[in-house]
């Protein structure tokens, strides 16, 4: 079909009527209108990624000259890839794994995806579990982690940095005659030195009450991965608070978590607005804002940079995970996910944006009252979120509102992100299991199990030693790489294998026109070559996984890469696996794993006379699957 073509309403409506039929008696469900599925997307991209990486990867990789990496691998790679996962589920009307029956030889890429999804959806949740904490824990006149004297304070405690200088010159007998007196702040812990003429070297290392009351009330941390101790009971029952509202939101399906999307999509923008309005008119806090958005072009030669930008769109837009095409599989058949593309996209990238001027205005606020660079306050993940926004936040006048407020934001932008990624992996097992699944209430019991069985294996993130669990999870299981290799084979098999043309074709049967080429060029040429190169370069510059000053020891690095692996080797194993069952001489194997196996209302006739005859199909080398109806 040429550029423009428009498909009979009546065939849409006949393939979206048989698209969703999957057994007789059970008819797979749908969302409830166009806006419940780009609200879902939204808060299922928009998480807290755009809050606590891109903000800090802007500021490290030269403020505003990292929007020019970060765009240009947004046109050439997100966009491109982000259609791509969503027009695939809305033309197949399945998850990540039967999807790909699109080329059944690259099923691997669908195991894949849903095992990295699985990864995230245990250890993502976490990040609720803590926030729940501080939430609870702000419902005071006094915040717990604004001073020391509580009883999981050290000796090392302090509040007050002019106090720590005077302690440490106190004992000294001439203080005139001292050679100098040095300090420095590492992770918001003051590092003072004193050295003085005729005193002996006097080296303090006291500590904040927000960083113990981090470490030491909240992780009760062990020192090792080894170390792993016992389940901290007030974080085991945040985090049950945290899978008892997902399934809640989720047991009913989509039609009923579209509707909560509205609300957990739409309201963390109502709080950071309130947060950049407040930030802003903060002392210093325009200080900040310069830290985040002065350009410095020279980093633009730095090969870190573009790494950081690719893998920040791969995180933001949830490339490679599966959930995009599970999404899609709910739309009607014939609905325009073009335009509901490119309605995620501008939301996703402005909340990034926008939550930088948000938090950057507050770290300007803290570098100032501290006297201090933004940059020894500035800090990505569970640093930024969980330590110095607290301690911005105890610098505010009604500072337990404001802590309410933030953490607030925070459960949100986290919740629907978890949600949806849970619901996206159900999807994915549901297509692959008997539609008897789908049943009565047997879809809310899998939901269940599903549910409780990912609460007990949480378990081990909220023991002594799960922070050191989570930083695994989070490094390598859902870790550039691995993303980067789900993308080059999502791009490479659709438009060189499958075919680009042949693609644009079903997309323009399903939506009733054609849309902009340059994204088939994207998935044929060029987006192919940006993910490789970063994937190459990543692999190249890779550093192995630190916490602070802990090293991770060969037993945690192997445990790291069996995430990674896991995931890697579902495309080869699964591919080898299919050529062995197929029967036939090597190359019969290979044609016929390469053939889509598709529905009849996913046929394209060539002419309205050729809708309900077959050679047309058998021409274009499509086939079906005998007997199948799924």
């Amino acid at each position: 079909m040429g550029e423009g073509t428009m498909v009979s309403k009546q065939e849409q409506a006949k393939a979206e009527e048989a698209g969703q039929e999957l057994a007789p008696g059970i008819t797979r469900e749908t969302w409830g209108n166009r806006m419940d599925f780009v609200i879902s997307c939204i808060g299922y991209a928009v998480g807290l990624g755009n809050i606590w990486r891109f903000p800090y990867l802007c500021y490290k990789n030269g403020g505003g000259a990292f929007l020019i990496p970060y765009l240009l691998c947004l046109l050439f790679a997100g966009i491109p890839l982000f259609f791509l996962e969503v027009a695939l589920g809305q033309f197949m009307s399945r998850g990540c794994i039967k999807s790909w029956q699109i080329c059944p030889l690259f099923q691997g890429v669908g195991y894949a995806t849903a095992l990295i999804c699985l990864w995230c959806n245990l250890y993502y949740i976490v990040v609720l579990a803590w926030s729940l904490f501080y939430f609870f824990c702000s419902f005071t006149t006094n915040l717990p982690w604004a001073h020391c004297g509580n009883y999981w304070n050290t000796d090392t405690c302090t509040e007050d940095f002019k106090s720590v200088l005077t302690g440490a010159v106190k004992n000294c007998t001439d203080m005139l005659n001292s050679t100098s007196i040095t300090y420095d702040l590492t992770d918001n812990d003051t590092i003072v030195e004193v050295q003085l003429n005729n005193c002996t070297n006097i080296s303090y290392v006291p500590t904040s009450p927000v960083t113990e009351f981090w470490e030491r009330r909240v992780l009760q941390i062990s020192d090792s991965l080894e170390e792993t101790g016992i389940v901290v009971w007030p974080l085991a029952l945040t985090l049950l608070l945290g899978w008892v509202l997902v399934y809640f939101i989720i047991f009913k399906g989509v039609r009923t978590s579209g509707k909560i999307a509205y609300f957990t999509a739409l309201f963390p923008y109502v709080v950071l607005t309130i947060l950049l309005i407040r930030g802003v008119t903060l002392p210093g806090a325009s200080k900040g804002l310069i830290y985040y958005l002065k350009p410095d072009l020279s980093r633009l030669t730095d090969g870190r940079v573009w790494i950081d930008a690719g893998s920040q769109i791969c995180y933001s837009y949830a490339i490679g995970f599966g959930t995009l095409v599970a999404l899609g599989s709910y739309n009607k058949f014939n609905q325009d996910c073009f335009k509901d593309m490119l309605a995620v996209v501008f939301a996703n990238s402005f909340t990034s944006f926008y939550g930088g001027l948000a938090i950057f205005s507050v770290l300007g606020f803290m570098a100032t009252q501290q006297g201090v660079e933004v940059g020894d306050v500035a800090d990505k993940g569970p640093g930024l979120v969980f330590i110095a926004y607290p301690t911005a936040v105890t610098m505010m006048p009604i500072s337990p509102l404001w802590a309410c407020v933030f953490f607030t934001m925070i459960l949100f932008v986290g919740l629907d992100s978890q949600f949806v990624a849970v619901e996206g992996w159900i999807t994915a097992v549901l297509d692959f299991l008997p539609p008897v699944l789908r049943r009565g209430h047997n879809r809310e019991l899998f939901t269940l199990a599903v549910c409780v069985v990912s609460y007990l294996f949480g378990l081990v993130f909220v023991t002594n030693g799960g922070m050191y669990v989570f930083q695994l999870f989070d490094y390598y299981s859902a870790s550039g790489a691995a993303l980067f290799f789900m993308a080059f084979f999502e791009s490479f098999v659709i438009a060189w294998i499958y075919g680009g043309d042949r693609f644009y074709d079903d997309i323009t049967f399903m939506i009733g026109y054609t849309p902009w080429r340059f994204f088939k060029w994207c998935w044929m040429y060029v987006t192919p070559l940006i993910v490789m190169a970063i994937w190459i370069f990543s692999c190249i510059t890779y550093t192995p996984l630190t916490y602070g000053n802990y090293e991770y020891s060969a037993f945690g690095q192997t445990i790291g890469w069996f995430l990674a692996l896991s995931s890697v080797f579902c495309v080869p194993t699964t591919m080898i696996y299919l050529i062995a069952k197929e029967k036939g001489s090597f190359r019969q194997r290979i044609t016929q794993l390469i053939q889509p196996r598709l529905q009849p209302h996913q046929l394209r006739p060539k002419t309205m006379e050729d809708a309900n005859g077959d050679h047309w199909m058998k021409d274009k080398g499509y086939e079906m699957t005998p007997g199948e109806k799924v």
